[in-house]
């Protein structure tokens, strides 16, 4: 892969802008997470309020801590574990736009294992927005071809998809961890 459609999509990211890009798991929508009015137009394009729906990337496990006030201990050992995309619910979330984080002061938090993700956020060195490149309601687009014309068109940048890698084609697992280290499982 070269390194012009990773420069393109950080150019557009540090403007504010969305990029449809896709992920070890399904294609998704995204925006520099510290960014709130960027986050707001996300809400916009997919017709959603739902603050829980939306979770950020990262390029390495090292980095939770600086998004997360403290990480619970299980969190570092379910993160090394995992042998699927797996997206960890946090408590305290921290150094993201407010407007990301529901009122509990969750953070979902995932780090994929897919090249242009990794590259790109390494680069860009904040968190990466990743909520499925759907409207509210609608069921998440496994591929390219699915994405409908609505989201395509309102975002700023699409990657091509011949970068789209071998994608597991279906959401991660979610799992909430409590402060005391408590486990629930969102979605399996």
């Amino acid at each position: 892969m070269t390194e012009e459609p990773i420069y393109k999509a950080l150019e557009v990211l540090r403007r504010g802008g969305l990029i449809l890009y896709p992920t070890d798991t399904v294609w998704g929508i995204g925006c520099d997470a510290t960014n709130p009015e960027a986050v707001e137009r996300i809400y916009r394009l997919k017709q959603s309020t739902d603050k829980k729906s939306m979770l950020v990337l990262l390029d390495h496990i090292d980095k939770v801590s600086l998004y997360i006030k403290k990480v619970p201990d299980i969190a570092w050992q379910l993160y090394e574990v995992a042998d699927k995309p797996l997206t960890l619910v946090l408590p305290g979330g921290c150094a993201v736009a407010d407007n990301l984080l529901p009122d509990e002061g969750t953070l979902g938090i995932r780090i994929p294992q897919h090249e242009f993700c990794q590259r790109l956020i390494h680069k860009l060195n904040r968190p990466l927005v990743s909520t499925s490149a759907n409207l509210s309601g609608r069921p998440a687009p496994a591929t390219f071809a699915e994405i409908s014309r609505e989201i395509v068109d309102g975002v700023d940048w699409v990657a091509d998809p011949s970068c789209e890698g071998t994608p597991t084609r279906k959401a991660s697992s979610i799992v909430r961890v409590g402060l005391g280290g408590e486990v629930t499982i969102l979605r399996p």
